[in-house]
């Protein structure tokens, strides 16, 4: 599980490629879980914690509340 305050040091880019990450990985741990495969169902609550931190850290990017390290072009 990935910790906020190491996110929230993340560019924007970066935070981008973690979340498809993060999303890929949670679906194949919900179906692992549907197939009853998964020896640990806690994976699932603890990935989804952690996509929904990814998401806010982007949305603060979004409303300007965190600036982009990265120049724009």
């Amino acid at each position: 599980m990935i910790k906020m305050e190491d996110i929230k040091q993340l560019p924007l880019e970066e935070l981008k490629i973690r979340l498809q990450d993060a999303e890929e990985e949670l679906s194949n741990l919900r179906f692992q879980l549907a197939l009853h495969q998964l020896d640990d169902p806690l994976k699932v609550r603890h990935m989804r914690r952690s996509v929904a931190r990814i998401k806010t850290v982007i949305r603060e990017y979004e409303l300007g509340l965190k600036k982009s390290t990265q120049s724009q072009n």
